[in-house]
């Protein structure tokens, strides 16, 4: 058995999960050994003033559950890192090269990178023996060929930039396309996958490569999010500064923190929306078919790139327990033979499309950490070999 430490460090958090498998590449074979958050990092008051601090934490209570943080039978550290750029497409054993080139990254990722680079620096003064990998969100997107890749905008300026797509959620997408293909029993299974969460993304895998996302240069593009807005006429920002006279931080602000779900109607949990469109409220109404709007576009023009669909995946906190934003983003795809199961669906597991749709439907949970941890495992066991 091989014991994998998860590491998930935001600005202010630490997600941790201590995994142990014989077989990674196996279904339903790791075992969840330990799991937990540390959070309110830095913030005035909080007993956890830094990332070496959290880890602290996260060492006690690891030790707690036997295997504790300097264990000898720990034998690797994985950690999400949001962006890998161009620079990085695979999962990749964390070196000081390494490391200074995410840096160099941060621009791209202001708000994620320095978080991910402060969790893995830590990590590493803590067990500089123990081989440790970053998995990127954006790696799973790399695949995409040029013409989903690219924006229609100057070359040159793109290309000093790095203004491009690049995709995230990439872990998420990764697992759930691989499980929705087991579902279908066809390894080379087209899958359209709706990862629905606060953050929403769509993507088109074709035989497990992705072909198309709804993310791009960053996490601001494409479906509706719970305070994101999504696709957006670049010239509402012209409008918004020359017009509104506001500041590209207010604007920032604006389509990051104040859009989406809760600009539209004032709430970005779903529960409650769904609760108040359900009440007649007309904001809230509008709000759910704005977003269920949105999917449905994605799903048609997905299908449109993939040319076959084999099976579509809901997954994230929405995707996973909302049966009315199932049933709405479906609504009226029968032509595409896709078809839901009133029944299966609000019960809302495994495959909730009806016996003749020729397109399967499916809710399908992920496991981000379980994926990091499986890349982390192949990583170290080709640089064992090698």
């Amino acid at each position: 058995m091989t014991h994998i430490l998860v590491l998930n460090s935001g600005s202010s958090s630490v997600k941790y999960r201590l995994l142990s498998a014989g077989d990674w590449s196996a279904p339903g074979t790791a075992t969840r050994l330990a799991s937990g958050t540390i959070e309110r990092i830095g913030e005035e008051g909080s007993p956890v003033a830094d990332h070496a601090a959290a880890l602290e934490v996260v060492s006690g209570e690891l030790a707690a559950t036997g295997f504790g943080i300097d264990s000898p039978e720990l034998t690797a550290i994985g950690h999400r890192v949001v962006h890998g750029g161009t620079a990085f497409t695979e999962p990749t054993l964390i070196t000081d090269e390494v490391v200074a080139r995410v840096r160099d990254l941060i621009p791209l990722a202001p708000l994620h990178n320095p978080a991910n680079l402060a969790g893995v620096e830590v990590a590493r003064r803590v067990r500089p023996d123990l081989p440790q990998v970053a998995v990127f969100d954006t790696a799973f997107h790399a695949t995409m060929p040029a013409e989903a890749c690219a924006y229609a905008i100057d070359r040159e300026t793109a290309g000093r930039l790095g203004i491009r797509r690049y995709g995230f959620h990439g872990t998420s997408h990764a697992y759930v396309s691989r499980a929705a293909a087991a579902l279908a029993d066809r390894p080379d299974a087209n899958v359209i996958v709706l990862h629905l969460g606060n953050g929403a993304s769509a993507s088109a895998v074709a035989a497990g490569r992705c072909v198309d996302t709804s993310m791009g240069m960053t996490p601001l593009e494409g479906l509706v999010m719970g305070t994101r807005s999504g696709d957006l006429d670049p010239g509402v920002i012209l409008h918004l500064g020359r017009s509104a006279g506001m500041s590209l931080d207010e604007i920032d602000t604006l389509l990051n923190r104040c859009s989406g779900m809760l600009g539209l109607c004032g709430d970005n949990d779903m529960r409650e929306v769904e609760r108040r469109a359900a009440a007649g409220d007309p904001d809230a109404e509008l709000a759910l078919a704005v977003y269920c709007h949105r999917l449905r576009k994605y799903v048609g023009a997905y299908y449109a790139v993939l040319g076959r669909v084999d099976v579509i995946a809901f997954t994230g906190g929405v995707g996973e327990n909302s049966s009315l934003v199932r049933e709405r983003a479906m609504a009226g795809l029968d032509g595409l033979g896709i078809v839901l199961d009133p029944a299966r669906n609000a019960a809302g597991k495994g495959v909730i499309s009806a016996g003749d749709s020729r397109v399967r439907v499916a809710v399908v949970p992920t496991d981000e950490e379980l994926e990091i941890a499986r890349q982390t495992f192949a990583v170290v066991s080709r640089t064992n070999c090698g």
